[in-house]
């Protein structure tokens, strides 16, 4: 971010926590990206470290390390926020070059750390992801797509089109920062494919395709297109939101404000009065 950025970042972080802290919270905000990059991974990793610095909601590292997953570190930690983090963050980008013996070995510890990291969500840690996030470990069927409630299939709406966003749920305390109300904003909107359902996501805001538009190709079947969701993994608990595609979502004051309060959820936060962010 340019200097010009970083004060409209800073401005825009929340300035008190939705709930206050009873014990100090630690988050990683992860951007390693084994893929498409999104240029506006480092605005929104730098947004989640002024928003933990101005409410003391949470104290921020921000890392691309993949040490950090090893128990012994990971252990530090109350909740992880994958900021347009993808692909396979735990394989080495030339495994199909190496020796069968090194590819095993590498697969190996593929497993393991993919094994640490949901064991550890399971145990009552918290899950969150920002846009491309929901391209991390893609495998359909995997246990981590489970965890998170979905995995992008495509945007027919490009990075520059208006997308009109409908409350699913006006009163949930995640949505408070909107005010009751729908809103528009410039970003891609994603299609999700299995496992995706409102059977097992809270969906709390999804396309309003009646106020935008809706001639595109090959679209659900069902038109649902949850935008933001939280969920439960074992005891842990997951929030994510689709947005976050444009730099400049990132000092959008409600859009921050209702990030910051859906990553307070994942760590186990209640509401300032006393109502459960569930």
């Amino acid at each position: 971010p340019t200097d010009e950025e970083l004060k409209k970042l800073l401005h825009a972080a929340p300035a008190t926590a939705t709930s206050i802290p009873k014990q100090p919270r630690k988050l990683l905000v992860f951007t390693l990206c084994k893929g498409y990059y999104h240029v506006s991974i480092a605005h929104g990793a730098k947004a989640l470290e002024f928003a933990g610095q101005k409410t003391g909601a949470f104290t921020t590292v921000v890392s691309d390390d993949i040490a950090l997953f090893e128990p012994d570190k990971l252990k530090q930690f109350d909740g992880v926020c994958f900021v347009s983090a993808l692909g396979e963050l735990f394989l080495p980008e030339d495994l199909d070059k190496l020796s069968p013996e090194k590819q095993a070995e590498h697969l190996k510890n593929d497993a393991r750390l993919k094994r640490v990291l949901l064991d550890w969500v399971k145990s009552g840690k918290g899950l969150s992801g920002i846009h491309g996030a929901s391209w991390l470990f893609y495998q359909q069927g995997s246990e981590f797509a489970e965890a998170f409630g979905g995995l992008f299939e495509s945007h027919p709406w490009n990075a520059f089109e208006r997308l009109a966003v409908k409350l699913d749920e006006p009163s949930h305390p995640l949505n408070r920062a909107f005010g009751g109300q729908g809103f528009d904003i410039i970003d891609e909107g994603y299609q999700f494919k299995d496992p995706y359902s409102r059977k097992k996501n809270r969906v709390l805001y999804s396309l309003d395709l009646a106020r935008m538009d809706a001639n595109k190709p090959n679209l659900r079947a069902d038109r649902d297109y949850g935008l933001c969701w939280v969920k439960r993994f074992g005891e842990g608990r997951v929030f994510y939101t689709a947005l976050g595609h444009n730099p400049e979502e990132f000092w959008n004051p409600a859009l921050m404000q209702h990030i910051v309060d859906g990553i307070q959820f994942s760590l186990g936060y209640r509401a300032s009065n006393d109502v459960t962010l569930k």
